[in-house]
């Protein structure tokens, strides 16, 4: 089962278990995310527009982190003036996993556990930096210890 919702003025087609990254939303990481706004519902036989939308139906989600997304530069130019600036744009983005569909008297869930790990972690361990990282904070508590005067 899958659905069309609007969010930040965007349109997302989303089953359950999808991840998603949207506009900015306001609340904590592991925090519930209700969509009323659906606008289509579709199954492998069925399929039901709204008009706009689906009265009833519902998408849950789960918060999993609230983060900037990519720089963007903003480059200008007038030719032959000496005129040329430089910007740069990182827009927040929420990162949500979708967990259940219902509506049009159907409903599906997702059953996995949601993982709750923040991207950056994720990309330091891909690039084993994680490893390193933990590595230096054992040094240092060890180095602390052997400082810290005997009592």
């Amino acid at each position: 089962m899958y659905a069309v919702i609007r969010t930040g003025g965007k349109q997302y087609r989303v089953q359950p278990g999808d991840l998603l990254v949207v506009e900015k939303l306001d609340g904590d990481p592991g925090a519930a995310v209700a969509f009323d706004e659906v606008l289509m519902l579709g199954d492998d036989a069925a399929v039901t527009v709204g008009a706009p939308l689906i009265e009833g139906a519902s998408v849950s989600a789960t918060l999993v982190e609230t983060r900037k997304g990519d720089k963007i530069k903003v480059f200008k130019k007038i030719r032959r003036q000496g005129y040329r600036r430089t910007q740069g744009h990182r827009q927040f983005e929420t990162v949500l996993r979708v967990t259940g569909i219902a509506g049009a008297g159907q409903e599906a869930k997702w059953d996995g556990k949601v993982d709750l790990t923040p991207m950056s972690v994720i990309k330091a361990r891909a690039q084993n930096l994680a490893r390193s990282q933990e590595a230096a904070a054992q040094k240092a508590e060890a180095r602390a210890a052997r400082k810290a005067p005997q009592a």
